[in-house]
């Protein structure tokens, strides 16, 4: 049994273990009701996870890549078989409207596992090279094969956002390329996760190869993250909490993958199709309530345009209703906690004080229960203010006007950030030449929508590395060269 009567256990070394740290509640930001009760490890919990998957590791790593292809293709049947109730939970945890619960957070943590139960070869040639002398001083032809072998055990850290694609999206490529996990969720959502390794367990994963610790405490990560049996970090989350990851990596030069935070600028220039690129900024509004890092938060309109897309993106805002997200009506529900939500409000206030006007919401919505944000639009604001430069992560655009395309080049690179632009453009030429001059990770032309084999990664203070698809693959995996004489 995963879970008592009292709460949650914690999955460490193929065993459903009580938490040295009793439990806490998880809180459904919809309802503010208790959900369930989360484990709250102690350090040297954490420590046996990381020693269980090290000596897991060994086993693993061996195991040939079908059979691992085999346990991810099971899990996903058996997350498939389960889907009703994880979606349930998940939305209950994290305060998702029904469509994004089942289709972005179940649905693609499960197709992620189907997409990593595909073996991909781990090894290719080099071609041949003649040296005209070596170290035995003959000339010789050299023949190489560039090998992926594991990094070993890999610290996965994920995000409250999306508690299924998150980790899925960590743990199936990892565990594809024979690395082991421990997994340490977001303290606010953490439930999701243990039922993920339910179903790897289910699934056949030996003993060790998945481990989940839990906790409030900033010492549960740490622990997680300075283990010397761990080898390689890969954390999703704020740049402020990156950096110091980081830092903790650099010290014992363990592998770090980093998807940190983003301030995606999505610049509208005037012959653009106001249409879309209303539907496609307004997904800041209702997405996740604008908690994800790839929203298009700051809008760069050219001023042919500026008027009619801030009356547009108003007229759209005042349409989405707020409020509980089981009801099928519903397009924006709440953030994830209240402290969450005071942090919002307080930007919106914050631009305000800057001299950014609230066209759309600033006002808390009139709900007695739940942690909601109306969907709010500042206009006339400059690229130098705070809240058109700090991620707000949360139901609030910002825009910013820009006279010719050098400009708007020039805005949208001066940021910290660097994940995700958006370019909507009628010239499908000049859309292109502006997006080769973005410093950004990815840049969508004319769609806030994502090719999931696509890489993923960003720029600057917005991360180190890139994942999904077969980029996943590479890293997890460490390149081995391997040399023979031809």
């Amino acid at each position: 049994m995963s879970g008592a009567a009292d709460g949650q256990r914690l999955f460490v070394g193929g065993a459903w273990v009580e938490p040295d740290g009793g439990h806490y509640a998880v809180v459904d930001p919809a309802s503010e009701e208790t959900v369930g009760w989360a484990p709250e490890a102690s350090r040297d919990q954490v420590h046996a996870a990381c020693a269980a998957a090290r000596e897991a590791f060994g086993p693993w790593s061996r195991t040939s890549p079908e059979e691992r292809a085999a346990v991810l293709g099971r899990a996903a049947e058996i997350i498939g078989s389960r889907f009703g109730p994880y979606a349930e939970l998940a939305q209950a945890e994290t305060g998702a409207t029904t469509g994004t619960a089942r289709a972005m957070q179940v649905g693609v943590g499960m197709a992620r596992f189907r997409r990593y139960a595909r073996v991909e070869p781990a090894e290719w040639a080099v071609a041949p090279q003649i040296n005209e002398a070596g170290p035995m001083g003959e000339a010789g032809v050299m023949g190489a094969l560039a090998v992926r072998q594991p990094v070993g055990v890999v610290t996965c850290i994920t995000s409250y956002n999306n508690p299924w694609a998150n980790p899925a999206g960590k743990i199936a490529p990892a565990l594809a390329m024979g690395n082991t996990v421990v997994v340490k969720p977001a303290p606010q959502d953490p439930l999701s996760v243990f039922r993920m390794a339910e179903a790897l367990e289910a699934a056949g994963a030996p003993p060790g190869v998945v481990n989940v610790v839990c906790g409030q405490s900033a010492e549960v990560g740490e622990a997680a993250v300075e283990s010397p049996d761990v080898d390689m970090v890969s954390f999703t989350g704020s740049t402020a909490v990156g950096r110091r990851i980081a830092e903790a990596c650099g010290r014992d030069m363990k592998r770090q993958l980093m998807e940190l935070g983003g301030k995606g600028a999505a610049l509208v220039f005037d012959d653009a199709d106001l249409a879309s690129a209303v539907a496609g900024i307004g997904t800041t509004f209702s997405f996740y309530s604008g908690q994800i890092c790839t929203a298009p938060t700051r809008v760069l309109a050219q001023r042919d345009v500026y008027d009619r897309l801030v009356e547009q993106l108003d007229g759209y805002a005042r349409r989405l209703k707020v409020g509980d997200p089981r009801d099928k009506n519903t397009a924006v529900g709440p953030v994830i906690s209240a402290a969450h939500r005071e942090r919002v409000e307080s930007y919106v206030e914050l631009g305000r004080k800057e001299g950014a006007v609230a066209v759309t919401g600033g006002e808390r919505p009139p709900h007695e229960h739940g942690f909601y944000v109306a969907p709010t639009l500042l206009a006339d604001c400059t690229n130098e203010m705070r809240v058109a430069r700090e991620e707000i992560f949360g139901p609030v655009v910002v825009v910013v006007p820009f006279d010719d395309e050098d400009e708007g080049v020039a805005l949208a690179n001066d940021s910290d950030y660097g994940l995700i632009d958006y370019v909507w453009s009628g010239d499908v030429a000049r859309a292109f030449r502006v997006a080769r001059q973005l410093r950004s990770g990815g840049v969508g032309i004319n769609t806030v929508g994502r090719n999931m084999e696509a890489p993923f990664g960003g720029f600057k203070k917005s991360g180190v590395g890139r994942d999904v698809g077969s980029y996943a693959l590479h890293a997890y995996s460490e390149v081995q060269a391997i040399v023979w004489p031809g």
